[in-house]
């Protein structure tokens, strides 16, 4: 007799068993009581089950949407389990807005930041939506061991700091002819840069960060990561543009 490459007891929670099967590439795993006495097993066709029903929860609980809703469900069922995190939303929502009130005599003076700001936030929110989803999916499929978080937010870190670079020059390139020529082109680059550093680093840390909480990070992530990148993204652009564009127009 071999000895077993895993086994559970009846109380590991059932994504844990899947987890574990798809590590050995195993088509069952033992039930076991806690003093080895064999109770059953569960096979590769119930695991399926459950992987499935994991990966709509999960899908579900990251747009937003509590885990528990049903996809047939009431429209009412749906109305209760997406209110709170939209009321929420609206709140980190707030803080962006608040920023922008601060820099409101900047953008009179200078109305094409108006225009350049959903550029910023647009690609602040996919970039740190990028990282977020996934790092929320090595989570889910017990891709981070304990103590390797670092690595995860260091990959994301390099990631944000290249494209950023990439995606600021262009975006400083474009639209310099619209602003006040090179000045403005690098406003809006390092503007841009920052916010991918920051979007994609926050996608990453967030969810490590609600997961040692306790928090699922599929539920709660992506609205402190949008909320964080809109406020800096904003702060950014119209920081730079007051301290370096504002007193050449006083020249």
């Amino acid at each position: 007799m071999e000895p077993p490459l895993a086994a559970v007891t009846p109380d590991v929670d059932q994504e844990e068993v899947a987890q574990l099967m798809a590590r050995y590439n195993i088509p069952a795993i033992a039930v076991v009581s806690y003093e080895g006495k064999l109770l059953g097993r569960v096979t590769f066709d119930d695991v399926m089950d459950v992987v499935e029903a994991e990966a709509t929860e999960d899908i579900l609980r990251f747009g937003g949407a509590a885990g528990e809703e049903l996809l047939a469900g009431e429209w009412h069922q749906a109305v209760r389990s997406r209110l709170p995190w939209l009321a929420l939303n609206m709140f980190t929502a707030s803080l962006a807005a608040a920023v922008v009130f601060v820099f409101r005599d900047t953008i009179d003076r200078m109305w094409v930041l108006a225009a350049i700001m959903p550029i910023i936030a647009a690609m602040g929110g996919n970039a740190g939506t990028q990282a977020l989803a996934v790092t929320v999916r090595r989570i889910a499929v017990g891709m981070i061991p304990p103590g390797k978080g670092s690595r995860v937010v260091g990959k994301e870190l390099l990631v944000g700091m290249v494209n950023g670079v990439a995606v600021g020059l262009i975006a400083g390139l474009v639209t310099a002819p619209f602003g006040m020529g090179w000045p403005f082109g690098l406003v809006v680059t390092l503007a841009m840069w920052g916010t991918l550093v920051l979007a994609t680093t926050a996608g990453a840390v967030i969810p490590l960060v609600l997961q040692k909480l306790g928090v699922d990070p599929a539920v709660a992530s992506s609205v402190f990561v949008t909320a964080l990148t809109d406020v800096v993204g904003f702060f950014l652009l119209l920081g730079l543009a007051a301290a370096f564009l504002l007193p050449r127009l006083a020249v």
